[in-house]
């Protein structure tokens, strides 16, 4: 006993000595890839600041710290090695961004980030070590602002727990899509009313909670639902109360008291009913370690220097940064001005003045909006954006471009049977005045009304090569019969192709 004694108390001096180089390597590495991607460092941290709902990302950046303190007692006990197979995560963080920096994708962008960092440290710090920090690296991933499908799902439960409520309190009420048409008001049940933040948000922390004060993986996992489940419920309440008071008073008084409720009471009043709901089975002591060194610290295999360790990270990460430096500078040559098309039957015509309306490309190297009208008085208009090659800030996909601009007065009612392989959608603003507009876009010499494939397609012509040229088009129509108007437009018109081959010059 008193040899492993002095056996333990020589080793120890050598094993915070490695810590410290481990340690400073990592640091440095890890300031480097920052560096090399600052950009998507910069988008990132904006979209903590500036978004109410990823604004929770700006704590997961010290919940990691604290829960990698927490372990310092038992990481102290392991040895950091230099393990090459980590190398793995980083190649795989580092393609992942290659692929959505060629698409235009700033989550797999921001992803691929994180993981070339979490793969940095289990590269540098070797696999037992990676293992005591299994947890905080994987938490690490709601560094990543992700969730934004869940706001039109979210809007529909919303409107299906809202419009029961109201018809319970004898409120009447009829929807239309996300517009509930309830007393004298009409509401929108708008993206950031879907409760999407709160169940981001409460899914972090739902996974923080889970592991810190359970034990049990069954527990976790009904808590986690809990967690899940109570702020839909809850958010569907609060859109029914707003509402509510709005007929009992003004609308000006009910959105007023919302705002201070959404934003400041009503998360931390969810908290602590989830907390309240899982309180009793909390399974785990505060003060129990977070893991047992004794069953990590085993033999190494494929064991590496620390200094060509830390070269090989920066040399994975710099070949996809490279990478995207070469293709960067590929865009297809566009004719120097660009005209609406002649379309047989209709003729040009003056603007809506009743209810104007255009989509928003701001980057687009050409853009076109006008008006068409036939013999018959129906009218259509039409926009075609067009550009020479796709990269962040200059997107066909993008939100906030396209269709409906950020804080338009027009908003999406709903999703519209599509025309012709496009998409389409019927969208009103206040008067109140409906248009229905047919989407199409083409891209990689694909031409579709999806988001999905556009992004598809521009991933595989930015990495394979092909026509970088991307056109969008938007035919619009008012009134009950607009969509009449665009299918006889459309026909005269001719294949939507044959029209962005024209405006690009495509041959």
């Amino acid at each position: 006993m008193t040899l492993a004694m002095a056996q333990a108390a020589v080793a120890a001096p050598a094993r915070r000595q490695t810590w410290r180089g481990s340690l400073i390597a990592l640091a440095l590495v890890a300031a480097l890839i920052l560096t090399v991607f600052h950009d998507d460092l910069f988008h990132l941290v904006s979209i903590w600041w500036t978004s109410t709902t990823f604004g929770h990302c700006l704590f997961i950046g010290p919940v990691v710290a604290w829960l990698v303190w927490v372990r310092r007692r038992e990481l102290a006990v392991l040895q950091p090695q230099a393990w090459w197979p980590g190398l793995a995560i980083v190649a795989l963080g580092g393609f992942g961004w290659l692929l959505g920096d060629a698409a235009g994708v700033a989550f797999a962008r921001q992803l691929g980030l994180v993981m070339m960092l979490q793969g940095a440290v289990v590269t540098l710090l070797g696999a037992n070590v990676a293992r005591g920090l299994l947890f905080p690296l994987c938490y690490a991933f709601f560094l990543v602002p992700f969730g934004e499908a869940l706001e039109p799902p979210l809007q529909q439960v919303t409107v299906a727990i809202t419009l029961p409520l109201l018809h319970l309190f004898g409120v009447p009420a009829v929807v239309d899509g996300v517009l509930i048409h309830a007393g004298r008001y009409y509401f929108e049940v708008a993206e950031a009313c879907s409760g999407a933040k709160f169940v981001i948000a409460m899914l972090a922390y739902g996974v923080l909670v889970a592991n810190v004060c359970f034990a049990s993986w069954r527990r976790r996992a009904v808590f986690l639902v809990v967690s899940l489940i109570v702020p839909v419920i809850a958010n569907g309440i609060r859109a029914f109360g707003t509402i509510y008071a709005a007929h009992l008073t003004s609308i000006e008084r009910a959105t007023g008291f919302d705002h201070i409720v959404y934003g400041w009471l009503f998360f931390g009043v969810v908290m602590a009913l989830v907390m309240a709901i899982g309180w009793r089975w909390f399974d785990r002591a505060p003060d129990d370690p977070a893991f047992d060194p004794a069953t990590l610290a085993h033999p190494i295999r494929h064991r590496l220097a620390l200094l060509p360790a830390a070269a090989l990270v920066l040399a994975t990460a710099g070949l996809f940064a490279g990478w995207s430096a070469a293709i960067a500078a590929r865009a297809a040559t566009l004719p120097d001005r660009i005209a609406l098309p002649e379309v047989p039957g209709w003729h040009r015509a003056p603007l809506s003045r009743r209810a104007p309306w255009q989509p928003h490309y701001p980057a687009a190297d050409h853009y076109l909006f006008g008006r068409y009208m036939d013999a018959e008085g129906h009218a259509v208009d039409i926009a075609i954006a067009v550009f020479a090659s796709q990269r962040e800030g200059k997107k066909l996909a993008a939100f906030g471009t396209g269709v409906l601009r950020e804080n338009d007065v027009w908003v999406r009612v709903s999703d519209v049977p599509g025309l012709s392989g496009g998409s389409a959608m019927r969208i009103t603003a206040p008067g109140p005045v409906e248009r229905i507009v047919a989407s199409w876009y083409r891209a990689g010499g694909i031409v579709t009304g999806e988001d999905v494939i556009v992004k598809f397609a521009t991933l595989r012509a930015r990495l394979l090569g092909g026509d970088q040229a991307a056109v969008a088009i938007h035919l619009s129509a008012e009134g009950r019969d607009a969509r009449a108007s665009i299918e006889r437009f459309l026909a005269a018109l001719g294949p939507i192709g044959g029209v962005a081959d024209r405006v690009t010059a495509a041959r």
